[in-house]
């Protein structure tokens, strides 16, 4: 059931990489908008896919919420705590509430590690478990994902992509955090194994009460897991609303370019679709167009497009846009 309260919030949120040059690299000449101010809640129990284009933003917004990397501007807020007033020392704290899942599952584990290291390190390092409770606790963690206790003894590169991926997911569960970011958790696997790792992650959430952000391009991945969709170009949220209202109503022109490539495994209704095709290439970060973003790739773009950034407004029931044709 979710709350009214969000557990996460995050609020006109930047993160530009300078681009410099010179001998000691000690002039900026421009900037990589790679986040470029977005702004969404994640309620408690939800789950809020993040979805777009190679490029667009995705990853690095899930790194700025880990504060892996630190945001140019912005505001995040996680159980009311402004999250980057932290210092180094309380941020190490309440990271045991926010975790990640990367999105290769092979380079994101120490192959110097055997499993039950991997999966036990945050214990030890938070001071939680040790000795024969920091086994049984892994022991434990393994199990809830679906692996055999026997297999702490093996390391990664004995293991398929989906039982590394579940690895990860195990390491994540270790300190019962009430936010995991999924960055692109099933892009690398099969989709036969796509499938199985989905319907963990979704009895894990029903178990444990978890809060997911599940960042992927994958649009039909997305609708199986996700409670609200946020659409997300060139550094930009364009689109965001509840999943079924997103699915059967989207609204903004770059949302129904993305879902009408959604592959429909039903033939009869396939001819009811028309495929929409975005001609151009996606405009470099470093220089974005001038107003709204998608408007050089836009088949009902006006001159107002180009001139003025659409607001990003509620068009009713929480549904979210921004295009100066079908929002404004």
């Amino acid at each position: 059931m979710m709350s009214a309260e969000p557990l996460l919030s995050v609020t006109d949120l930047v993160k530009h990489y300078p681009i410099t040059q010179g001998i000691i690299r000690e002039r900026q000449v421009g900037a990589v908008r790679a986040v470029d101010g977005i702004s969404f809640d994640v309620q408690k129990g939800e789950t809020l896919g993040l979805v777009g284009e190679s490029g667009c933003g995705k990853s690095t917004t899930g790194r700025l919420l880990m504060r892996l990397e630190q945001p140019t501007s912005g505001s995040i807020r996680f159980e009311g705590e402004d999250w980057l007033s932290l210092s180094r020392k309380d941020l190490r704290q309440a990271r045991k509430d926010m975790q990640i899942v990367f999105q290769d599952p092979f380079s994101s584990l120490n192959p110097r590690m055997t499993v039950g290291e991997i999966v036990g390190e945050p214990l030890l390092v938070h001071g939680v478990a040790k000795g024969a409770d920091l086994e049984q606790r892994t022991a434990k963690l393994l199990e809830v994902v679906g692996l055999d206790e026997s297999h702490a003894r093996r390391y990664p590169h004995e293991f398929s992509g989906g039982q590394r991926q579940r690895i990860g997911v195990a390491r994540a569960l270790a300190l019962n955090p009430r936010l995991i970011i999924l960055d692109e958790p099933v892009s690398a696997l099969d989709v036969s194994v796509q499938a199985q790792v989905i319907n963990l992650l979704r009895d894990l959430q029903r178990d444990f009460g978890l809060t997911y952000l599940f960042i992927a391009h994958d649009l039909a991945v997305v609708r199986h897991i996700s409670d609200r969709v946020a659409v997300m170009y060139l550094g930009k949220i364009v689109e965001l609303a509840d999943k079924a209202e997103l699915y059967a109503n989207p609204v903004h022109p770059y949302t129904e370019a993305l879902l009408s490539a959604v592959p429909i495994p039903n033939p009869k209704a396939r001819g009811t679709r028309t495929r929409i095709l975005l001609e151009g290439d996606v405009p470099s970060p470093v220089r974005p167009p001038s107003g709204c973003r998608f408007h050089t790739r836009c088949r009902i773009a006006k001159d107002v497009c180009s001139r003025q950034e659409p607001p990003f407004v509620d068009i009713g029931g929480g549904h979210r846009c921004a295009c100066w044709v079908k929002c404004g």
